[in-house]
């Protein structure tokens, strides 16, 4: 399967929020369109449950507390809702899938393999290289709905982020002109540990596309009162540092800074108690990346394509699960570069300048066919 190339949107500065959403929306109305109707997972679940009344508060309060929170990020949504002319609903759910779910009767549930997100990561800060490898991987229904927004704001700073049709950017992975990046991996705590209309974990990561430090990063990470659980890795290019945040709710945060043990990062939690959800496809990535070389960048992309298993591989290629692109932060080479298609082939479709002596982030090659 193969989706559509991959395209970028320069936006901004904008008057305003809602401005910036709303031509977000415009410009990729067609992939917000086609996604949402051929999300199983909204047409099945997400809406069939918002129109019950058992939904009905879960949904006032979730967008109350995150307008409250995150009043610009909330009018990017609505922009985005109105520049694509789909509901505002659907958008909302979208959004909020991962802090909806959890709610949702289980006998209503189609199958929980329909409700997983599964991304890897491998992470090393040596004498020799400082390198963060993710596979950004999704439900199958997202293969060629995803775009690049490089987002300018007023004050400056500009972004790029991968990002989900009809979603903030980014729920994946993105970088800022502070020298800032971060990757993203779904862990999956227990019932108990879920915190009904908290903050959701989209604001939360679109927030961080701002930050101007690792400090501030970590703030605006502490500081949202998150419904479900999440895993950060977030790259300062300047300190040649990377740490592996995992949070949970109830203010529940882990700091682990990586070093020169190879750390991968699958979708379970590795050093923050939290009860959690036993999940065999994490347990066997984790299992299998643990006997796999990890002492070069070759390693690491070989890695990410390993399909050996073919009941739970780390690259993945459906029919559920699919990996829609791999991207590599080298913190030597001041690069972020993103790859399409199996990451051991090492076909480089973007790469991005990361060098502190640019204000604004460059693309520096676009040349499809690049190998690394």
């Amino acid at each position: 399967m193969e989706g559509k190339l991959l395209e970028m949107f320069e936006v901004g500065p904008c008057e305003d929020d809602y401005q910036l959403g709303f031509l977000i929306g415009q410009r990729f109305c067609n992939q917000i369109r086609s996604r949402l109707a051929g999300d199983l997972i909204l047409q099945n679940q997400l809406l069939p449950f918002a129109r019950t009344p058992h939904a009905q508060p879960l949904l006032k309060a979730l967008s109350e507390t995150n307008q409250k929170k995150f009043p610009r990020y909330w009018a990017e949504l609505l922009g985005t809702a109105d520049g694509s002319g789909v509901p505002v609903l659907d958008i909302i759910l979208v959004n909020f899938r991962k802090e909806i779910l959890p709610f949702i009767s289980k006998t209503t549930m189609i199958s929980n393999a329909d409700t997983t997100d599964d991304c890897s990561d491998v992470l090393i800060v040596s004498d020799s290289m400082a390198v963060a490898a993710h596979n950004e991987d999704a439900n199958v229904a997202l293969v060629g709905h995803t775009y690049l927004i490089k987002g300018k704001l007023s004050n400056g700073l500009s972004f790029i982020a991968y990002t989900y049709a009809g979603e903030l950017p980014s729920c994946a992975f993105g970088l800022n002109s502070q020298g800032l990046a971060f990757t993203l991996n779904s862990v999956p705590p227990v019932e108990d540990e879920i915190v009904p209309a908290g903050i959701g974990r989209n604001f939360v990561s679109r927030d961080l596309l701002e930050a101007t430090s690792t400090a501030d990063a970590l703030a605006r990470i502490r500081s949202s009162e998150v419904s479900v659980g999440h895993s950060y890795n977030l790259i300062d290019i300047q300190k040649r540092m990377i740490l592996n945040v995992e949070t949970a709710s109830r203010s529940q945060v882990s700091v682990h800074e990586v070093g020169t043990t190879p750390f991968f990062h699958a979708n379970m939690y590795l050093h923050l108690q939290v009860q959690q959800v036993h999940d065999e496809n994490s347990i066997s990535r984790q299992k299998r990346a643990a006997v796999l070389p990890q002492g070069s960048k070759t390693d690491f992309l070989s890695l990410l394509g390993d399909t050996e298993d073919t009941k739970c591989p780390i690259y993945m290629t459906g029919p559920t699960l699919y990996t829609l692109c791999t991207t590599v932060i080298d913190l030597d080479e001041r690069t972020l570069k993103i790859i399409e298609g199996n990451p051991k082939y090492g076909k480089v479709s973007h790469v991005f300048s990361m060098s502190s002596n640019e204000l604004n982030l460059k693309l520096v090659n676009h040349a499809e066919g690049t190998h690394l």
